[in-house]
């Protein structure tokens, strides 16, 4: 992934996939990590997406909305089947999830399976 992109700021930002991590990352133009989104593989490539967090220091330049957008986008690349648990990628799919899935995305809404399964594993 990482390629350049602006913040609300227009500061330059990069997202990467942490496979080791289950994480996209989100650095600064220093390569900071300043946020992350946290996700577990699950059986049928899917990924689910149970909790995203920006460093306090980097508050205010819309870093979480990059991070979500771009989670997506890579995972819609990748045929990856998208599970929203955190509220972050809830909100962002119940906006633009009709978008999503013309552009190719595939999403299903959490079960309390899924729940299940962060609660065990995360």
């Amino acid at each position: 992934m990482s390629e350049s992109l602006k913040d609300s700021t227009d500061e330059t930002v990069t997202v990467d996939l942490d496979e080791a991590r289950g994480a996209y990352v989100i650095r600064d133009d220093s390569g900071t990590d300043a946020g992350r989104a946290f996700f577990l593989n699950a059986p049928g490539g899917e990924r689910i997406f149970y909790h995203t967090e920006v460093d306090e220091a980097f508050g205010g330049r819309g870093l979480s909305k990059v991070l979500v957008a771009q989670s997506l986008a890579d995972s819609r690349e990748r045929g990856v089947t998208v599970v929203p648990v955190c509220p972050l990628f809830v909100r962002k799919l119940a906006d633009t999830g009709d978008d999503y899935l013309e552009q190719g995305g595939k999403f299903r809404k959490a079960t309390g399976a899924d729940i299940d399964i962060v609660k065990r594993e995360a």
